[in-house]
């Protein structure tokens, strides 16, 4: 288990710095916390822990590297540490190379004069409109570390959910892969010999046997193995280049999200993420036009930004935003319209969202535990009678030939 040299605030205010074992940085904080301590500063010891790529096309940032230095910032800054200051520091503890070169650039261009949210906006390759305008609106209201705390528990949330969905999903792909590439040695490394055995014996193959011959000498041609990867890398790209256009981008979300079963996971997600930002800006002061446009900038999907881009300019000729989404009710559900109308109607439209948003969320990761369970019966059916066919289609010839000679 790891070692990590720590800094941490006490109750009171004071600093405290210690080492202590933990499986990664998060029980790191746990562990810490069950002290009464707040983490700032986390470093492993004995080195980097796994290896680094700093390569020019492996420049990014995972969401994990932007919560923990958002976290850790936000602690540094409500501790009165300067943002210079706290940058330096951030930059020398990130694993990442680039993030903290990219940090360091940040904290020269705010000694210069600079606004912190300014300096961002020059890495938009890093952070977001979104986060951008979150803290230009923290620099403007003098409650930056507020803010910080805000983004961070926002990203925290969107990092559990995609943690949750992505482990649900985690074992049917792995027997997918699996079954996959086992079934693909199998022909084309024991399927030619056992073809060799019965051109050698000279017997008459059924239909199911030589479907299964026929395939082992495709799939260990060369010439084939050549033309299948280079198909394989020439697809990627063309769909990667077509989903690129506006109307390849609407082809493909159409298709994702008129998907059984994952369809329906895709809207959830993106709804909840979508109504847990805007709760987040709304309470932060920002207007809800100006939220939606942040919003809208920062979705992928593009009918849900199409709805949110149309929904920001209907509100400012004075729609409501419920009455703009009821025209959107293939994305979004009744029952989201019919909450975002209640919080017009109260003027809590933040804290209804926010439950709305958690509620979502926990529907998103048991729809992704519920595909979980049924796909993996079905997997063991699929694998069980691959298994037999094979079985089948293979022995079937040597009993005939025994049956045969007695």
């Amino acid at each position: 288990m790891p070692k990590y040299s720590y800094t941490a605030k006490k109750q009171d205010g004071n600093i405290q710095t210690g080492l202590l074992s933990s499986k990664d940085v998060f029980e790191l904080r746990q562990i810490l916390e069950k002290q009464g301590l707040e983490l700032i500063i986390a470093k492993p010891q004995g080195g980097k822990i796994g290896a680094s790529f700093n390569l020019p096309f492996l420049k990014r940032v995972s969401l994990v590297d932007k919560l923990m230095f958002t976290r850790n910032l936000q602690v540094m800054v409500a501790s009165g540490l300067s943002v210079p200051k706290a940058l330096d520091i951030l930059s020398q503890q990130t694993k990442n190379k680039f993030f903290g070169e990219s940090l360091e650039k940040i904290s020269e261009s705010i000694v210069k004069g600079e606004k912190f949210s300014e300096a961002l906006s020059k890495h938009k390759n890093i952070f977001s409109d979104l986060y951008c305008n979150m803290i230009a609106l923290g620099e403007e209201s003098g409650n930056l570390d507020k803010v910080l705390k805000d983004l961070a528990f926002q990203m925290e949330k969107e990092h559990n959910l995609k943690s949750k969905i992505k482990g649900a999903m985690m074992y049917p792909s792995v027997i997918i892969c699996a079954m996959l590439l086992i079934g693909m040695l199998i022909i084309i490394f024991v399927v030619p010999k056992l073809k060799a055995t019965f051109d050698s014996l000279n017997v008459d193959l059924p239909k199911s046997t030589k479907i299964i011959l026929n395939l082992g000498n495709t799939l260990s041609s060369p010439i084939f193995l050549a033309e299948f990867f280079g198909g394989a890398v020439l697809l990627f790209f063309s769909v990667r280049a077509i989903n690129k256009t506006k109307n390849g981008k609407k082809f493909f979300d159409s298709m994702i999200m008129r998907a059984p079963v994952i369809g329906q996971i895709v809207k959830k997600s993106n709804v909840a993420n979508i109504i847990g930002t805007l709760s987040t800006l709304l309470s932060s002061g920002l207007p809800i036009v100006k939220s939606l446009e942040i919003i809208s900038k920062t979705t992928n999907n593009i009918f849900f930004k199409e709805s949110l881009t149309e929904s920001a300019k209907e509100i400012q000729k004075g729609s409501k935003l419920s009455d703009i989404l009821m025209k959107y009710k293939d994305i979004y559900s009744l029952t989201v319209v019919q909450m975002i109308n209640i919080g017009e109607e109260t003027g809590e439209t933040s804290d209804i969202l926010k439950k709305l948003a958690d509620f979502y969320q926990e529907e998103v990761v048991r729809s992704a535990e519920n595909i979980s369970t049924v796909i993996e019966p079905v997997l063991m059916l699929i694998v069980g009678g691959a298994v037999a066919f094979f079985a089948v289609a293979m022995f079937s010839p040597i009993y005939s030939m025994f049956g045969a000679i007695q």
